[in-house]
Formats: structure tokens, sequence, C-alpha cells
């Protein structure tokens, strides 16, 4: 029972402390002076990222264009099967026409 006494003051401990809390004064405007901030963040936010504006854009799509003709023509250029035979005459992946001595 002792138990329950020691439960019972800690809870009328925090009671009393709840009631000794003093009602907080706040300005009347406080919620309009809040919102105002919030908004103006918030338009300095969207400012920021107007950087990639559209005519940004379009130059940036053109140089991605242009690269990608250049890119498709050098490919057409060079030829693919002799790409391949270097690379594997070059890392020993290329099979011989000579015979061995083991075979």
């Amino acid at each position: 029972m002792e138990t329950n006494k020691d439960i019972q003051n800690k809870i009328d401990s925090t009671l009393n402390v709840i009631d000794a809390i003093e009602t907080a004064n706040v300005s009347p405007f406080f919620k309009d002076k809040t919102m105002q901030r919030l908004f103006t963040e918030k338009e300095e936010i969207v400012t920021t990222r107007n950087w990639f504006s559209p005519k940004l854009q379009l130059a940036t799509l053109s140089c991605v264009v242009i690269l990608n003709v250049i890119a498709f023509t050098q490919i057409k250029a060079s030829s693919y099967d002799e790409n391949i035979n270097e690379f594997a005459d070059t890392y020993g992946f290329s099979t011989s026409t000579e015979t061995s001595f083991l075979n």
C-alpha cells in the first residue's frame, strides 16, 4: 500500500505543478506576422529555382542534341567489327588460325 501512496503523491505534485503554470501572453498579430514570414520564405525559395529558365533549357537541349549527333556520326564512321577484333587481339581473346604443336 505504500507504493500506492507514493504514486498518489506523485500524481498530486504533478497536478499542482500544472496549476502553477501561468498563461502566456501572445501578441494579437502573432499569427499574421508568422504567416507573413512563412510566405516570404516560400517566395524566396521559388525565385531560386528560376535559374533554369526556358532560355537556359533551350541552350542545354541544343548542346545535348549536337553532342548526340556528333557521337552518332563518329560511331558510324568507325567499324564495329574492327574495334571488337582490336580489343580481342589486345587482351588475348581472339582465336588464332595457326595450328599449335599440342593439337
